[in-house]
């Protein structure tokens, strides 16, 4: 419900996240963005003004489709675009507080987020979902083999010699397979690697929805809008429908309403997520 007054929803989210057995945490592009980890704005201008000036970049996420020339420009590109966000940047506030909040609870995290914030902050390895792929891997751009490969060393031998937006052609990843070019493994295009880690990330989530679907378990939603539901918004609203002692809350700016048969297990918030999430925290 959104209907009540604030501190109302924030008790009832309170006392069902203190009563659950289970929690099932979903973490969309919202939830970065209110992190701070933003696309656009100072945070791009003030890390890639090269690339600015060069290719009229306009946010981190359309410039991720920008047709390089070369792999060498390529590759200086996702250097410090993938640098920036998985690297260089620590556990933010909003996570740190967020594993806090629940981390007493039996929880699992499913994500289409891609920068590992979740496992920064403390939340373990063996129970995240990174459904869409990891900045940190990767892998051959046509999937001729489903191994992925750690890049921070790479990366850091790139950014350490970009020069005018581009990398020496010697530093220009390779498949070591097939030979051709390299990609970073984030789901974009039918290539995209699901390795065995991956699908053992999917067994252990499969296997604890199973395991909490009869039980007092809360699904929390943060962030999650209608870009890719079929990953977390429409399965939490399935689960949650199917299962009287589960509750739903949600924590979304533009789109908070839900299932109307769930509206009654359902606990929304357009406010900040930082505020929520730290009010959350209050004893």
């Amino acid at each position: 419900m959104i209907h009540e007054g604030y501190e109302a929803r924030i008790e009832k989210a309170k006392r069902a996240i203190q009563y659950a057995d289970y929690m099932v945490i979903g973490g969309g592009a919202g939830l970065s963005a209110a992190a701070g980890l933003d696309y656009n704005g100072r945070r791009f201008s003030e890390n890639f003004g090269p690339f600015i000036a060069r290719y009229g970049m306009k946010d981190l996420y359309t410039s991720s489709f920008y047709p390089f020339e070369t792999q060498e420009e390529k590759w200086a590109y996702w250097a410090k675009h993938i640098s920036l966000n998985r690297y260089e940047t620590p556990a933010t506030e909003l996570y740190l507080q967020l594993y806090e909040c629940i981390k007493t609870t039996d929880h699992f995290v499913i994500t289409t987020n891609v920068e590992s914030q979740f496992e920064k902050a403390g939340f373990k390895r063996e129970k995240i979902f990174e459904v869409q792929g990891n900045y940190a891997f990767l892998q051959c751009k046509t999937a001729c083999h489903n191994k992925l490969y750690y890049n921070e060393p790479m990366v850091s031998a790139m950014m350490s010699e970009t020069e005018n937006c581009r990398i020496p052609g010697r530093l220009v990843p390779k498949c070591p397979v097939c030979g051709g070019e390299m990609d970073v493994n984030l789901r974009k295009d039918r290539y995209f690697v699901q390795d065995q880690q991956w699908y053992t990330s999917e067994k252990r989530y499969n296997e604890f929805t199973k395991r909490a679907l009869n039980s007092r378990v809360v699904f929390m939603e943060l962030g999650v809008g209608f870009n890719t539901p079929g990953i977390i918004r429409f399965p939490f609203e399935s689960m949650l429908s199917a299962n009287p002692n589960a509750a739903l809350i949600r924590l979304n700016r533009h789109d908070p309403f839900g299932m109307e048969e769930n509206r009654d297990a359902t606990v929304a918030f357009t406010e900040a997520m930082t505020q929520v999430v730290n009010d959350l925290l209050r004893c």
